[in-house]
């Protein structure tokens, strides 16, 4: 099964980064879910993110990453230099996560406007409803 990538439908810097991957990846390796779908919901309770984590979600074989975990492993798929990011996995979580937070924080200040996901046709059939 692909990896899938849960984020938040409502989130502008989501929704960006959702476009980043999309054109960033080496091949068309991800699927996608809003958590305010049916399947984005279902998923978060079956892999029980906790209900107060505020981050791209990761679903790949059988588990779930969020925080700097999931983004790590993210960049593993893209193109250039983002796979070299796997090196900070020798960072411990808490270090990682703390950093990942403080950015996740001003996440609205980053991108300030409203921004939607607008794939294209051949992305369209990556997101599952």
């Amino acid at each position: 099964m692909n990896p899938i990538i849960l984020f938040d439908g409502d989130c502008s810097f989501c929704n960006r980064s959702v476009q980043f991957i999309l054109k960033k990846e080496r091949r068309k390796t991800f699927l996608f879910a809003s958590l305010q779908s049916d399947v984005g919901k279902k998923l978060f309770k079956q892999y029980k993110v906790p209900e107060t984590t505020d981050s791209l979600i990761l679903i790949k074989n059988g588990k779930a990453y969020w925080y700097s975990g999931g983004a790590i492993r993210i960049a593993y798929y893209l193109k250039g230099i983002y796979p070299l990011l796997q090196l900070f996995l020798i960072v411990p979580y808490p270090i990682r996560d703390w950093v990942y937070r403080r950015i996740a924080k001003r996440r609205h200040l980053i991108v300030k406007e409203r921004f939607c996901l607008v794939p294209s046709a051949e992305d369209k059939k990556r997101i599952i409803l």
